[in-house]
């Protein structure tokens, strides 16, 4: 086995802590960003790389074993996910045949490439139904591009919904005592950040990945649960059911995330760890 030589494009929310875990982890590790270095609370064991990932070159790429691509749009629109997600996996198949030192490429999808959504349970092993939002269309024509690319090599991990200490969407939401009427079964899943952070760098190291990893934590829960348990956590009164909403609605995903990779298992237990330190 090589020495291991990995490259994170993207330093956002959690490309960042990616890079800074990996060089705490005492690992060889170059994060990739097109702002300045002194923009990003990058580790001093980390390498820093100023550049956009669209104008990578296969000579700047070679040596690298290891890369992860995770990438958020610079607009939420379907043009701005063309030319990101999209974008960038196009650019780094062509070179597929020039990285030879190359052994695993991840890429952060997401669990919108699954259009079902009567309820259904969902595995590593689930086909995706053409998904309705045209973003999310695009992420999963950016994951064949890679799996092309790269067959065995390309490892896909698809996160559901993120939350942690400072996304706090459903936290609000319960806080709110005029509450919009929720629908009785709609079916939601979540991973906490941090988690999302352990997993990729896990999925980066370890010896035999899995193709495909369905980053959720294992318990999925429908909306109306959540909020009327978040609700009662912060002493407000709960949701009511949305009567015009009856049909089962969402999915349900089942993990196949080591239980190892989790500090926060299932949604209770991260709450629990966000209301802690809301206090």
């Amino acid at each position: 086995m090589s020495t291991q030589k990995l490259l994170i494009i993207g330093q956002g929310d959690i490309g960042l802590p990616v890079t800074n875990k990996l060089a705490q982890n005492g690992l060889d590790v170059t994060g990739l960003a097109r702002g300045e270095r002194h923009q990003y609370a990058l580790d001093d064991k980390a390498t820093f790389m100023q550049a956009d990932a669209l104008t990578l070159s296969a000579e700047q790429l070679q040596g690298f074993t290891h890369i992860a691509i995770i990438v958020t749009p610079d607009e939420y629109s379907t043009s701005g996910y063309h030319n990101s997600y999209l974008a960038i996996n196009q650019h780094l198949a062509q070179f597929s045949d020039k990285l030879t030192e190359l052994e695993r490429i991840v890429f952060i999808s997401s669990t919108g490439v699954y259009g079902q959504d009567n309820g259904e349970w969902i595995d590593e092993n689930t086909v995706p139904m053409m998904p309705e939002r045209e973003a999310s269309k695009v992420i999963l024509q950016a994951e064949k591009v890679l799996q092309q690319g790269f067959g065995d090599k390309a490892i896909i991990i698809r996160p559901s919904g993120i939350y942690g200490r400072a996304r706090l969407m459903r936290l609000r939401k319960a806080k709110e005592s005029q509450k919009e009427p929720v629908a009785a079964e709609h079916w939601s899943n979540r991973i906490m950040d941090r988690d999302l952070v352990n997993i990729i760098a896990n999925v980066l190291t370890c010896d035999a990945p899995r193709p495909i990893y369905l980053a959720t934590d294992y318990m999925p829960v429908t909306t109306f649960e959540l909020t009327t348990w978040l609700s009662k956590q912060v002493d407000e009164m709960p949701p009511a059911i949305d009567d015009t909403k009856t049909a089962v609605t969402g999915k349900r995903l089942h993990s196949n995330i080591p239980l190892a990779w989790l500090d926060y298992p299932d949604w209770q237990v991260g709450y629990r760890d966000i209301l802690h330190h809301q206090a």
